[in-house]
């Protein structure tokens, strides 16, 4: 699916990413794990091939970067950001925006097919959204929202799908649908499209995951299984703060130790005394 090799990307004398080897097989479930700043949202844009590496191999779905049309390629691939620049027009409903994933835009400019309307159709059940199918697009909160374009990226059937914090600003029950609706289409679509999430969290990591790629910095912090690299050795040293890695229903969770919260307190004093 991804195959990155040597990958580092240098803007003036800051390097946002630093010699990343990550491979991860066709049709897996993968995720970019990492706190703010780690090169997270840098290597999805190099993996979309929207920001060309300082020097590096690249190549998605088994197309050497360089040597493919990524236009071409783009359309296999389909990207899911809570963070959008793309505005659909408020009054447009939940279908109308699904239908737009046929054609790439931001409104409905050409004459839907039976086919596709009952596609989208399909879709917005999917994700759970059928009693919001006729709702203007504006009143749908965020967590629905998110489902909605998830529909809209899988109207096309793309080989990857690309979550990039698709849980950003929800709150539990919105999050958990979201989560829900991601984990169903994996394991109950026919054919589901290969995965990769990017998250800051351990939670919302599927239970098929496959592989991780941990960033810190840039620099690959560890990669592998879920169960060799989400560990709290590992996470403790990503996070700089001592925490704990449990597992409960096929889901990773992470916990402060208790004993940092002394820690916490202490920095927070001597930094108030300092600004006093």
């Amino acid at each position: 699916m991804v195959q990155l090799t040597d990958v580092t990307v240098t803007r003036g004398a800051r390097t946002l990413l630093d010699n990343i080897n990550w491979t991860v097989p066709a049709g897996a479930c993968a995720a970019i794990l990492g706190p703010n700043g780690s090169g997270k949202s840098t290597l999805v844009r190099v993996i979309m091939g929207q920001m060309w590496p300082t020097r590096g191999e690249i190549a998605v779905l088994g197309q050497q970067f360089g040597q493919t049309d990524l236009n071409q390629l783009r359309e296999s691939i389909r990207l899911v950001q809570t963070s959008s620049p793309v505005e659909f027009d408020p009054e447009a409903s939940t279908q109308s925006v699904v239908l737009t994933g046929f054609f790439g835009t931001v409104g409905l400019f050409k004459q839907t097919t039976p086919a596709q309307q009952r596609r989208a159709t399909k879709l917005i059940h999917q994700v759970g959204l059928q009693r919001e199918t006729d709702q203007p697009f504006r009143t749908l909160s965020s967590g629905e929202r998110m489902r909605c374009l998830i529909a809209r990226a899988l109207a096309v059937q793309p080989q990857l799908l690309i979550l990039d914090e698709p849980t950003a600003g929800l709150d539990l029950l919105a999050r958990e649908q979201v989560l829900a609706t991601i984990h169903q289409l994996a394991t109950n679509s026919k054919s589901p499209p290969a995965m990769l999430m990017i998250t800051h969290h351990v939670e919302e990591l599927l239970p098929q995951t496959q592989q991780v790629l941990i960033l810190k910095n840039g620099n690959v912090a560890a990669s592998g299984t879920p169960g060799k690299v989400i560990t709290s050795a590992v996470l403790s040293g990503v996070y700089e703060c001592p925490v704990e890695v449990s597992k409960r229903g096929g889901r990773f969770w992470l916990s402060v130790k208790s004993h940092a919260w002394k820690t916490f307190a202490g920095l927070a004093a001597s930094s108030a005394r300092g600004s006093s």
